[in-house]
């Protein structure tokens, strides 16, 4: 899985504030859990869709890289943080939703290891408890891979960041920062981050046992198919845990 050692440091100015996530997220749960009380988030990272949620909810969160969670702990000083891995976790907790977003669930590159997760989740949600997730569709990694380098300019530094597919269905993201720190002084921050693309097919059927599905989007608003930018779920756990 992804560590983000190199880069959690220039996560957020990368990627910027995810307000419109967190409105879908708040949006989910008012609309499918309204008397939700907790959430856990596999992949906090640096805590900003934790310190979006507010300060109705206790707050936990799951991150493999101590270099996000230590962002997070700034961020989100209410949250309990946790270092684990989201497809072995287990907690004394159980809670309300469980939520995975930015293509979190991508960075597990087996589809054994996304089976342990969502056994995971069901194994940590109360009864009626929501799991809302979204992925990289198969066809959004492979036109990304097919796409000239992206290069961003921010705060005085670069990123370029290209998508390989050399190895389908795992994409990998090569990432370099070159990090200004003086007039003509650039340090160089690299790291190559693996994706596995999974049709939402496999992903429905996996999930259909457990779970009861409530919502799916594209980033259109339209039904996401694999060919979509982006696939975002709700799901409901047919039998969850006595909170």
């Amino acid at each position: 899985m992804a560590s983000y050692e190199t880069l959690a440091q220039f996560y957020d100015a990368v990627n910027g504030e995810p307000r419109e996530r967190i409105r879908q997220l708040l949006d989910f749960i008012a609309r499918y859990h309204p008397r939700a009380e907790s959430v856990l988030e596999l992949g906090c990272g640096t805590g900003a869709i934790l310190a979006g949620l507010g300060s109705g909810l206790s707050l936990t969160g799951i991150d493999l890289s101590d270099e996000m969670l230590a962002h997070a702990r700034h961020r989100c000083p209410s949250a309990r943080l946790i270092h684990g891995d989201i497809t072995s976790f287990s907690l004394d907790d159980t809670f309300d939703v469980v939520v995975c977003v930015f293509d979190t669930l991508n960075h597990v590159t087996t589809f054994e290891g996304w089976l342990s997760t969502f056994e995971r989740v069901h194994e940590h949600l109360n009864v009626g408890g929501l799991f809302i997730f979204d992925v990289n569709t198969v066809g959004r990694l492979r036109e990304l891979s097919e796409m000239a380098p992206w290069v961003h300019d921010f705060e005085g530094h670069t990123l370029i960041m290209e998508v390989e597919l050399d190895d389908e269905p795992l994409a990998t993201w090569d990432i370099r920062i070159f990090e200004q720190r003086g007039a003509r002084e650039y340090v160089l921050h690299h790291e190559r981050i693996a994706e596995l693309g999974v049709p939402l097919g496999d992903i429905k059927r996996a999930l259909a046992p457990q779970f009861t599905l409530l919502d799916e989007t594209d980033t259109q608003g339209d039904a996401p198919t694999d060919e979509s930018s982006r696939a975002l779920f709700v799901f409901r756990v047919v039998e969850g845990r006595d909170g």
